[in-house]
């Protein structure tokens, strides 16, 4: 139901579950906990409780990516995201960097960051790949369709083979220049097609599809917009009941990795549906 090998360091549970990411977002704008974590303080005593919550690596970003953000610039971006990655990593959390940007990644690896998280695929910046195989950095490649700014789009036709393509040509690009294959993980892009329910969970799931083109996949469900939709909720932070919905589908179809907000509640239930994968369908 999950990885079964390592990636990015990170070794899989022996239970079978997927690895879990904490979302720590300093930024004044996030859809979700936009604000929250704006003083590295608390920033960095949040990624720590989300360590000690049971999160595998904890992911550190410095720019929205909410439908209708603005950019920020660079140095403002490595200014949220490197004291925060740097205290993250001199107490033994594993890192990764949630950014788009060369420039913010190079800073963010300097400061102990272990990968690169891109929704853009290395797209945006093309200075990003060659940095990422120089490194030789683990990074996740993400699809989107369309920009924060305009909102993000559906894509024309099939949704799923859109997204396997797409994939499939950006794994192609990373191998091409010199990143190996173990240090490519790939992401579909929930909630980054639109916002209609049908096409985010045809993403999850597609993930038995995903999966096939041989790379860990990764979800980032957590408190989006079409959970909201589904179940009535406007309000993001009250959606952990969807989410954890999701993050169990998502397991059980082969996510090796699972991006969240909840990380103490996310890690009980993957513990829970373990275990109870374990026992089967015996008898007592």
């Amino acid at each position: 139901m999950t990885a079964s090998a390592a990636f990015a360091g990170l070794a899989p549970h022996a239970d079978g579950r997927p690895w879990t990411m904490g979302v720590l977002n300093v930024t004044p704008d996030s859809f979700s906990d936009g604000g929250l974590h704006g003083d590295p303080l608390r920033a960095i005593d949040a990624g720590l409780q989300m360590h000690a919550d049971g999160a595998d690596l904890v992911d550190v970003g410095g720019e929205s990516t909410r439908p209708g953000a603005g950019e920020v610039t660079i140095a403002e971006e490595i200014a949220r995201v490197v004291p925060v990655v740097q205290a993250l990593a001199d107490r033994g959390v594993v890192v990764s960097v949630d950014t788009r940007r060369a420039a913010v990644m190079r800073a963010a690896l300097d400061a102990g960051a272990r990968l690169v998280n891109d929704v853009s695929a290395l797209r945006d910046d093309p200075d990003a790949l060659p940095l990422l195989a120089a490194r030789c950095c683990p990074v996740i490649l993400m699809y989107r369709h369309g920009t924060a700014a305009d909102g993000y789009t559906r894509p024309p036709g099939d949704l799923l083979p859109a997204v396997c393509a797409f994939l499939s040509e950006r794994i192609e690009a990373c191998l091409a220049t010199g990143l190996s294959r173990e240090s490519v993980a790939i992401d579909p892009g929930v909630g980054f097609v639109g916002g209609a329910p049908r096409d985010n969970m045809a993403l999850i799931a597609g993930i038995p599809a995903l999966a096939a083109l041989g790379h860990p996949v990764v979800i980032g469900a957590s408190r989006k917009r079409f959970i909201g939709t589904i179940s009535g909720e406007p309000v993001a932070a009250r959606r952990l009941g969807g989410s954890l919905a999701m993050a169990l589908a998502a397991a059980d179809r082969g996510a090796a990795m699972l991006r969240v907000h909840d990380v103490r509640e996310t890690v009980q239930a993957l513990k829970a549906q373990a275990a109870l994968r374990s026992v089967g369908g015996k008898q007592g």
